[in-house]
């Protein structure tokens, strides 16, 4: 299994990384899964058709890559079109592997890749050296990808924890304003009575000292003529 830190330009040409992504590892098809294809050609080439199998199964081969970065997985088929397809690792659900008999034989095999809610192999890297190895790899960067995703989630509900209680306290200040407010209300209609009352018994005390200096009038001098 070769480990491809740089990206060669094979890969740069179909090959767009997200920025801080790194490839972990890149191949194509196993040079001996040529064999089956060779088997069945070379008895029909003379007819021609041995032929188009063997240019098939290596043009298949030469313009087929896989490639393993931090953030998922890429596949890139076609002869005459182009197919890139990618799974995050996210989504990956399942792995697994497996060899034929010429795989066993010679190292190669293909390893699968279930995604979540999908509906059986989403994506096959086909005849890859050392299948056990890369499906070993990926489910590294799998579990790597949710260990992040976990301290990610740990991280927000910290942060949503520290605005909780900001909340609360501000919410605790905005209660002790509006008792302070409140008090200060209810004191009011107290000192206005109070001061009212204080008025009314000024009055009635002027009134009481008024009606004291006056002097009833004598109704023998309303009576009294002019004396004679």
């Amino acid at each position: 299994m070769s480990k491809s830190p740089v990206i060669d330009p094979e890969i740069d040409d179909w090959l767009t990384l997200d920025q801080d992504e790194e490839i972990v590892w890149s191949g194509k098809p196993h040079e001996s899964s040529l064999i089956p294809a060779l088997i069945i050609g070379l008895p029909l080439a003379l007819v021609l058709v041995g032929l188009f199998i063997i240019a098939g199964a290596y043009l298949h081969r030469e313009n087929t890559q896989y490639v393993v970065t931090t953030d998922g997985l890429y596949k890139k088929t076609g002869i005459i079109s182009r197919d890139v397809q990618r799974i995050d690792f996210g989504k990956v659900q399942n792995t697994s592997y497996s060899q034929g008999f010429f795989g066993s034989q010679f190292g190669y095999g293909n390893v699968d890749i279930s995604t979540a809610g999908g509906s059986g192999i989403e994506m096959q890297f086909q005849s890859v050296p050392e299948p056990r190895e890369v499906q070993e790899l990926i489910n590294k960067r799998v579990k790597a990808s949710r260990g992040e995703s976990r301290e990610s989630g740990e991280t927000k509900r910290d942060v949503l924890d520290e605005i909780l209680i900001e909340l609360k306290e501000i919410r605790s200040t905005l209660e002790a304003q509006q008792d302070s407010v409140g008090d200060t209300a209810a004191t009011m209609p107290n000192v206005d009575s109070s001061e009212e009352r204080h008025s009314n018994n000024e009055t009635d005390s002027e009134l009481n000292e008024s009606e004291g200096t006056k002097q009833p009038t004598d109704p023998s001098e309303t009576d009294q003529g002019p004396s004679r």
